[in-house]
């Protein structure tokens, strides 16, 4: 597909931009590597062999008995019974010395009897972020088998952070992008039409601006408990007001110009000459915009996860990272892991839109 030529000029000033261009790679990167993150920190098996068959927990409950367990619960692949039954197919053995019965099925046979050997790839970081590792004192400093220790209920650090990382993400890009589509299509109906459509709005959008959005929060997680889908709706309810300002006053400003006049005259419809024609001068203001509502959402996430009236417990958060590090000084990995993840985050998200703000703005060409 080729681009038009100005969308074309636009990616050459874009691609010009050196800090931009590297930002959006480095976080293409992460972003993508955090998108499959099951695959790099989980607490269950990529791919099991059993018995000449391929199994793939990742994505798919298995109860024990399916590796020959006496349990139709899930399997707990860390444990070196199911770990034995898998590589020896299914021995019986494994539950009274499953270290020895692996290390004899390693000749090919056990008590004599042939052995249909298994195997199990495992991700990089064998544990997800939920799960409870009993190594003793929590929270444990950084070592071999947790690269950034583990927090106050004996929880991978390194796990919890990239799903934290996606989470956060994602939140704040659902968010933005419903927000700013209900923000430009509101501002922009205000500015366009202006008179008494515009005065209803503003009074309207005073009324919303004045709700006390915590406190709406905290009555709907009371009352329909905390979940992610919820805290989604809720954001975009009182965040889209954060673009009408800006779209509403390059709309009132546009309005007169003469190729609106002449777009009129000649029976164009309202709504292509709002779309088509006016809000492509109305993108450098609101794209000016997008960056600080990107940030401000994963931040606005990590301070109600900070404050408990975030996301429920379970889930990975990087604001109740940042509770555990001020609670627990005495295990500073914590608090670092947290400031650093959203120092990198948010800057690379930053500098990304610093380029794509430039890159729509006329007046601005890189060599």
């Amino acid at each position: 597909m080729r681009l038009s030529p100005l969308n074309a000029r636009r990616w050459r000033n874009f691609r010009a931009n050196g800090r931009a261009f590297w930002s959006l790679w480095i976080f293409a990167a992460l972003f993508g590597l955090s998108l499959v993150a099951e695959l790099l920190a989980n607490d269950r098996p990529i791919v099991v062999s059993y018995r000449g068959e391929l199994y793939f927990p990742v994505y798919r409950f298995y109860p024990e008995t399916t590796f020959g367990g006496d349990f139709r619960t899930e399997a707990i692949y860390s444990d070196p019974g199911v770990d034995c039954l898998i590589r020896t197919g299914g021995l019986p053995e494994c539950w009274d010395d499953p270290e020895g019965t692996i290390e004899d099925a390693a000749d090919g046979e056990v008590a004599g009897q042939p052995v249909d050997r298994g195997w199990a790839l495992w991700p990089p970081i064998p544990y997800s972020f939920r799960t409870i590792n009993n190594v003793g004192t929590a929270p444990s400093a950084p070592d071999a088998a947790h690269w950034l220790g583990t927090d106050d209920t004996a929880r991978d650090v390194v796990a919890r952070i990239i799903y934290g990382f996606r989470l956060s993400v994602l939140f704040a890009l659902i968010v933005t992008g419903a927000s700013a589509v209900i923000g430009i299509a509101a501002g922009a109906v205000q500015g366009y039409f202006g008179g008494r459509t515009d005065l209803i709005f503003q009074r309207v959008l005073e009324i919303w601006g004045s709700t006390p959005s915590l406190y709406v929060i905290i009555i709907l997680f009371a009352i329909l408990g905390r979940s992610f889908t919820l805290l989604v709706i809720i954001s975009i309810v009182f965040g889209w007001p954060a673009l009408v300002g800006v779209v509403r006053a390059e709309f009132l400003r546009a309005r007169n110009f003469e190729y609106v006049r002449a777009a009129r005259a000649l029976g164009v419809r309202d709504r292509t000459i709002m779309f088509r024609h006016i809000l492509p001068n109305a993108m450098v203001a609101t794209l000016t915009m997008l960056p600080f509502l990107v940030t401000a959402n994963i931040g606005a996430l990590a301070a109600l996860d900070y404050l408990g009236y975030g996301l429920p417990s379970s889930m990975p958060s990087l604001g109740e990272l940042s509770l555990q590090g001020k609670s627990n000084l005495q295990a500073p990995w914590l608090g670092l892991s947290a400031f650093f993840t959203f120092a990198i985050m948010l800057s690379l998200l930053v500098f990304i839109f610093e380029g794509v703000r430039d890159a729509f703005d006329p007046r601005k060409t890189f060599a």
